[in-house]
């Protein structure tokens, strides 16, 4: 749902006009301090009920200002005297600085949103904030997760939650004390990052989410700003968590990990000695089909295999393709890189892959491959290589870095089939590891 300043950006002047004329001088007062009217959809508590609402956005994405119009709402009254749904608040950051001077003292934190008439006063010895109304708000760090054994509230805010070196104690801490009133409630505003905690609140039924990329707050940010973050984030693990508000998990026990793969990002040379694309066709063509992962990799391979480099290019992978569809999507990124070979895996649909390529281009060089092991001991030779600093990533591989980092050594834990890794690996197989192996294996002469 749109707020009303959405509607009303997209309004025309005429319409705007009409709106402003219509308001009382009362409203017109009232309205910069109206935050349902300025409001973003995620900047909003969802309906229903529950104990803990999470606010999982980018950088900029605008949480802190959510986080502190939502204590306005739970303190406040109709009239500034008025009793609000809240009479004490927990305000928990990181430390204690970090509460004063983001949630309380920023620029979107509670005292720059609250209006003359409603303004609390803040008391530095006793680190609280108090309302005309007589509610109060208590600052506390995530540092001493102790100091919150003891004092009780009907509400809290949380702020960087998953950054916080004692999350866990200290929320454990907070729930305990979340014991006054009819219907205690928390925010949790937060970029999200893959720690349990946070993960934890997220699977729990009395938890509602909202979740919004740093762009939906672009009319508040610099564009300088998002030009930089753009240029040098956009198509990148870290980006998607920092600027698309992602939760990316590493699964126990992966073959890949997030840091592993931000480390593998090298930009893509200009000479090649192979390229080629790997397909791991799904097993039938319609609408509740696996992917058809497609990948494009290429690779230096001068000198001894220790010294040879891989780039992993492209996902070009493909959702609900039928096998005509895939197989254009496949020629299509041979010619976009100039791939030498199409490899693909012929485990389901043996003769008929072939056949169905040479439809599209019946002089494509082609190599199928078989696979003769599970998923898991087929990746792991390719994830050495990662180790050893050997393959390099290109930006916009994120839904394929996704899958990786749910492959472990027990097997993909992931929804699905990871049709992507499975195609990155036969890449990666047919440009290092099976011509590494020849390249080493001794050679027999007949005398």
């Amino acid at each position: 749902m749109k707020s009303a300043a959405v509607w009303l950006a997209s309004a025309t002047q005429e319409t705007v006009d009409e709106f402003i004329s219509g308001l009382s001088d009362e409203a017109l007062l009232a309205l910069p301090w109206l935050f349902e009217f300025w409001a973003l959809p995620h900047q909003l508590p969802p309906d229903g009920v529950w104990k803990s609402w999470v606010i999982m956005g980018g950088r900029g994405a605008g949480k802190t200002r959510a986080g502190a119009e939502w204590v306005r709402t739970e303190v406040e009254g109709a009239r500034p005297l008025d009793p609000g749904r809240a009479r004490r608040v927990a305000l928990v950051g990181e430390t204690v600085d970090q509460v004063r001077e983001v949630m309380i003292f920023g620029a979107s934190g509670i005292l720059a949103c609250s209006p003359p008439d409603r303004m609390p006063v803040w008391e530095a010895g006793r680190k609280r904030l108090v309302w005309p109304n007589g509610a109060v708000a208590e600052v506390y760090s995530a540092h001493s997760p102790e100091s919150l054994r003891g004092p009780q509230f009907d509400a809290a805010w949380v702020d960087e939650l998953a950054k916080w070196k004692k999350a866990e104690e200290a929320w454990d801490m907070l729930q305990f004390a979340l014991r006054l009133g009819d219907n205690p409630r928390q925010v949790v505003t937060t970029t999200p990052k893959n720690v349990g905690v946070l993960k934890a609140i997220l699977k729990n039924p009395s938890t509602v989410l909202t979740q919004a990329p740093t762009e939906a707050n672009k009319a508040y940010l610099a564009a300088s700003f998002l030009e930089e973050v753009r240029a040098r984030y956009a198509g990148t693990r870290l980006g998607r968590q920092e600027l698309d508000g992602v939760l990316l998990e590493d699964a126990e026990g992966a073959l890949w990990t997030t840091a592993g793969l931000e480390a593998c990002r090298v930009p893509v040379p200009e000479r090649l000695s192979r390229v080629v694309v790997a397909v791991d066709p799904p097993v039938t063509g319609h609408a509740g089909s696996d992917e058809c992962g497609i990948v494009v990799v290429g690779a230096v391979t001068e000198g001894a295999p220790s010294e040879w480099r891989a780039w992993v290019i492209e996902d070009a992978s493909v959702s609900a393709a039928s096998p005509a569809d895939w197989a254009r999507a496949a020629i299509s990124a041979m010619e976009r890189h100039g791939a030498d070979r199409l490899v693909a895996e012929v485990n389901q649909g043996g003769d008929l892959v072939e056949s169905v390529v040479r439809q599209v281009d019946p002089l494509v060089p082609f190599r199928a491959v078989r696979a003769s092991r599970g998923k898991t001991v087929r990746a792991e030779p390719v994830a050495a290589l990662y180790e050893q600093g050997r393959v390099h990533h290109s930006r916009g591989l994120g839904a394929l870095e996704d899958q990786m980092c749910r492959m472990t050594v027990r097997g993909y834990e992931g929804k699905g089939s990871p049709d992507r890794v499975d195609a990155l690996v036969w890449a990666l197989s047919e440009l290092m590891v099976e011509p590494a192996a020849k390249w080493r294996r001794p050679q027999v002469r007949s005398l």
